[in-house]
């Protein structure tokens, strides 16, 4: 009966999130009401909508197992995320709302010719979709184990296909305004089931859990100990890499610019980004207690004794320890912070796709109508798409939360130093830019495979910052052996790059 109820409840939330995000949305009459909602979307819906993108299952599932290995030191990311997203704040959305783009794409284009404007769209769509996949992947685990109690071995594959389906059924139609007003109910409904995690774990352990917790150093935020280029937790790497990388996320991937270009103004943009960073902060913290608080139950047992890793010890709790309907409940909030990222992730997958690559090298300027059927379609192609990426990750043992972000990392450096490049160095030309590019990716990759440090990786939040200065320095190098050319404007002729 436990389980019947907890599957109902799931179901129920399914069939009540896709009516409501189509009631939501209202009829999308163009394809910039599809992509941007005619930039009317209140800044607080917006902010909302850019921590439930970020937060996705990743977090969810993953962050409170990290703290229950570890302390509050995943909380420590969130103060070099508030540096970064001031900066951010400043320095490129002013450029994306007086350019009054649907893509942050766009501006590489006026600035450096399309080529540039391509290569970038590129590189984002792939890394999205490999991030993404990881974070479906992180949704199917608790449905996978919630099936398992009925005896039923679901393939990851069908679950991931099922979650999809669903998501696609009001982003399709819905667009921006469905993404952003079901991502504000999804947020409310996990921080629910978090704090719900929060009492329930307190009842259990009482005063002395949480003394215990204490006296371990479960709540330690700033951790100076841990060595700064192989630990993603050190202070340094959390502070200065945690500022450029959510620099490059936030600043630099169409994920989330698209929310930011929905908001009404420059000013509200502004609030929604720097919200954000403090909400996500809040919100890591919160899940970080529900880890310390698991360990304190289970009287500091290593996870290798539980038969758990760090990615399954929240969901079992979830589905083993929590009253009838409250399982459900929560399992609905994995699944809400998946939905959210993921719809965030289709509609974005599709703006890119059309602004940066169709529009940008075809030419094709069609009428609104047409625009707005290619953009549902072009949705519905990436849903499929993505189901095929979430596949690859169905065997992966590490904890998901840092290899999303580690995929993410790869990148994420060309991206933001392209743009700073565009800002920093007047003499860049596409040329410039296209070769930083590249020689970015190549070095950040053979850095993310390549090095060793006693044994152990570069940590990931390093990895921004050292594309950020491969960028600026073959940019910058070969502007100065190059004549001194004015950028080309998206759709005219610009310098030839390397085939």
């Amino acid at each position: 009966m436990h389980d019947v109820v907890n599957l109902a409840v799931i179901v129920a939330y399914l069939v009540a999130i896709a009516v409501i995000g189509l009631k939501l949305s209202g009829r999308q009459r163009s394809a910039t009401d599809y992509f941007t909602g005619e930039r009317s979307l209140p800044w607080w819906a917006v902010m909302f909508s850019i921590v439930a993108t970020e937060t996705s299952t990743l977090t969810v599932i993953s962050v409170p197992g990290v703290a229950y290995g570890g302390s509050f030191s995943y909380v420590e990311l969130a103060v070099g995320y508030l540096v970064g997203r001031i900066l951010v704040s400043f320095v490129l959305l002013p450029l994306y709302f007086r350019g009054g783009f649907v893509s942050a794409y766009q501006y590489l284009g006026e600035r450096f010719g399309r080529h540039t404007q391509g290569l970038a769209s590129l590189t984002f769509l792939v890394t999205r979709l490999l991030a993404e996949g990881v974070r479906l992947f992180a949704g199917a685990i608790p449905i996978k184990l919630l099936l398992a109690e009925f005896g039923l071995d679901v393939n990851y594959f069908v679950i991931v296909l099922a979650i999809t389906a669903v998501t696609v059924a009001y982003t399709y139609v819905g667009g921006i305004k469905a993404v952003v007003w079901t991502d504000f109910l999804q947020m409310g409904l996990y921080l629910v089931g978090a704090v719900i995690c929060v009492v329930v774990l307190s009842l259990q352990v009482g005063a002395g859990g949480w003394a215990a917790a204490w006296d371990a150093g479960k709540f330690t935020v700033f951790d100076f100990s841990k060595p700064i280029l192989t630990s993603p937790y050190a202070f340094v790497t959390a502070i200065v890499g945690g500022a450029l990388l959510t620099m490059g996320s936030h600043g630099s991937d169409q994920l989330i610019a698209q929310r930011v270009l929905s908001c009404r103004s420059l000013s509200d943009g502004r609030k929604a980004m720097i919200g954000s960073a403090v909400a996500i902060g809040v919100q890591f913290a919160l899940f970080s207690l529900v880890g310390a608080l698991l360990w304190a139950r289970n009287g500091g047992a290593p996870l290798a004794s539980l038969g758990l890793t760090s990615d399954q010890v929240f969901g079992e709790f979830i589905l083993r320890d929590l009253p009838m309907g409250l399982s459900g409940l929560l399992v609905a909030g994995i699944l809400a912070a998946t939905m959210g990222s993921l719809s965030s992730a289709l509609n974005s997958l599709s703006t890119s796709t059309l602004a940066d690559l169709v529009q940008a090298w075809g030419r094709w300027r069609p009428g609104e109508e047409t625009m707005l059927r290619v953009a549902r379609w072009m949705t519905g192609v990436w849903a499929l798409v993505m189901v095929g990426f979430a596949s690859l990750f169905t065997t992966t043992d590490d904890p998901v939360v840092e290899l999303g972000l580690s995929i993410a990392s790869y990148t994420y450096g060309a991206l933001l130093g392209a743009f700073l490049l565009g800002l920093i160095v007047r003499r860049a030309d596409g040329v410039a830019a296209f070769v930083a590019f590249l020689a970015t990716l190549v070095g950040v990759g053979w850095a993310a495979l390549g090095i060793s440090i006693d044994g152990s990786p570069l940590a990931f939040p390093w990895f921004v910052p050292l594309g950020v200065v491969i960028t600026l320095f073959v940019g910058g190098l070969i502007s100065l052996v190059r004549p001194r050319r004015e950028p080309a404007p998206t759709g005219e002729p610009e310098p030839a790059v390397p085939a």
